[in-house]
């Protein structure tokens, strides 16, 4: 096969929502038609402890949320599927967003009974920035929940969208009899029997023949006839471009649990989704099929075999073809590296490959030397960006509390800070380490790991900080900035890169502190110029 038809056969995409909407088991279904799993670990219930294929670390498991971004591949239709699925808790957004990154479009799953959420407002306002397509999937229609049309209305006005119904509910919750498929004009009737793992569906050209009576009842088949006639009145038809360009969002219904809707998803995700698209890198635009390798770092995760301590830099790559054993500059270090076992994935399957298309995701063992945003090319000087570390909004000091284990446990703290789990920053007048976090949750999942990985044991003392700002000045040698240092000396740390950080205990000490020491510029992620 050609270098452009690889490319153009590759879709990779994110799946967003918030918590419990349904997303590891939409993950799960997908990878069901796709052949890649026999059958799906049920995500709830605990009669089955399999678990999800894609959760697979121990805290997982024992939560039932992710905590991780995990990567999935599967061949559907001759089309090479990469999926990433994000976790959904809000304490791991950052996880999220970077992950956003590395994707060429995304599915939003929402709950029919609970329609839009707070955090699904946050990671879709993040994909229109991005101009990333979307597709809607509004899940668990075989529960009661809000009116199709309220819920299309509330999608609108919540998220700025503007959506097109690609598929239509006969009924929900008790009442579901099945999904009306706008895109490809056929009905799929709902039994209600999981135990099937996929439905026949009924071709239905015409919606008045009578035909449609007999199927699901005279009363389901006016209420939907009337139903489609609204949406063709209301709502835009279908345009590939406006999808593309993120100004139209297609809407499938569904219910992932009982796989129902998911082919229909799928088939018309595979006829629509762009393909790997071209990347802002801080020099210039880099496409696909360029035939110089280049790709980034957006994920680093350590131990994924608990058996090894090993870690995995995760590589969107951009262009080109990434050959095993060759060797490719990493421009942060300036030094060429090579790699002999380069992963594909599927959940904790890992199988070694040749060779890596644009649009692929590839896991290189990684022994320290990759942080997250790190570019790897052939040689150019190129750095992707838009990989940022955000300000933390929980701080506390991190103690050891077996003084047998201090090696292990920085070793561990070392390691999981470059998986950009939470950041670090050592205070400059004693030197103690704090950890700073996006959310809470975040604690207990490092002191599990910390444990449960590196065989080290912490407790977490609280702090006073109301925010981390990195320190940014023109002039090192002005008097103004020496006296900073000797005022504020307290509240002054280093982050992992050695960037001057200033706590600010409260948010009227920061606002006095900007005022008295004008010339100092405070900034809120890390990555300024």
């Amino acid at each position: 096969m050609s270098f452009l038809k690889e490319i153009n056969r590759r879709r990779t995409f994110g799946i967003i929502s918030h918590p419990d909407a349904g997303k590891t088991t939409l993950t799960e279904k997908l990878l069901l038609f796709g052949g890649a799993i026999q059958e799906a670990g049920a995500v709830k219930s605990n009669k089955i402890k399999k678990g999800a294929t894609s959760d697979f670390m121990e805290i997982e498991r024992q939560r039932g949320i992710s905590v991780a971004t995990s990567v999935l591949a599967f061949e559907y239709n001759g089309i090479k599927i990469n999926i990433l699925d994000t976790p959904g808790h809000k304490d791991f957004a950052e996880d999220t967003f970077r992950t956003l990154t590395a994707v060429d479009s995304v599915i939003v799953v929402i709950d029919v009974a609970k329609g839009v959420e707070e955090q699904t407002e946050k990671l879709v306002e993040v994909c229109r920035m991005r101009n990333i397509p979307m597709i809607v999937f509004i899940n668990k229609m075989d529960r009661e929940g809000k009116d199709a049309f309220d819920l299309l209305d509330e999608i609108e006005q919540k998220l700025g969208l503007k959506v097109v119904p690609l598929s239509f509910p006969i009924g929900m919750g008790y009442d579901f009899k099945g999904i009306y498929n706008i895109w490809e004009k056929n009905i799929n009737l709902f039994s209600g029997d999981n135990r099937k793992d996929i439905e026949e569906t009924i071709e239905i050209s015409d919606l008045s023949s009578p035909e449609l009576d007999k199927l699901v009842g005279e009363k389901a088949a006016n209420t939907l006839r009337e139903e489609i006639e609204l949406v063709d009145g209301i709502y835009p038809h279908f345009n590939k471009e406006d999808y593309l360009n993120g100004q139209q969002q297609p809407v499938f219904f569904g219910s992932a649990l009982n796989n129902f809707g998911v082919r229909e998803l799928l088939d018309c995700f595979v006829d629509i989704a762009p393909k790997p698209r071209p990347k802002h890198s801080e020099e210039r635009l880099v496409k696909p099929e360029e035939d110089q390798f280049s790709g980034f770092v957006f994920k680093i995760h350590a131990n994924m075999d608990p058996n090894h301590r090993n870690r995995l830099a995760f590589i969107k790559i951009v262009s080109g073809e990434f050959k095993r054993n060759t060797p490719y500059l990493h421009v942060r270090h300036n030094k060429k590296m090579k790699f002999s076992s380069p992963n594909a994935f599927f959940a904790e399957k890992k199988e070694i490959v040749d060779i890596s298309y644009p649009g692929d995701i590839v896991g290189l063992q990684d022994t320290g030397s990759f942080k997250i945003g790190d570019t790897l090319t052939e040689g150019e000087l190129l750095n992707y960006k838009g990989v940022p570390s955000f300000s933390p909004e929980h701080f506390r000091y991190i103690n050891n509390a077996d003084p047998m284990k201090a090696k292990q446990l920085y070793k561990g703290i070392d390691q999981l800070m470059d998986e950009g789990v939470a950041q670090l920053f050592t205070l400059d007048l004693n030197g103690r380490k704090v950890i700073g976090t996006v959310g809470a949750l975040q604690y207990e999942v490092i002191q599990y790991r910390l444990e449960h990985e590196y065989g080290a044991k912490c407790t977490y003392e609280n702090l006073n900080v109301h925010k981390a700002c990195w320190v940014e000045t023109k002039d090192k040698k002005s008097a103004e900035f020496k006296e900073f240092l000797r005022v504020k000396q307290r509240f002054l740390a280093r982050d992992k890169q050695n960037q001057l950080v200033f706590l600010a205990d409260s948010m009227f000490s920061l606002q006095m502190t900007q005022q008295k020491y004008p010339s100092i510029t405070f900034h809120m992620t890390s990555e300024f110029e």
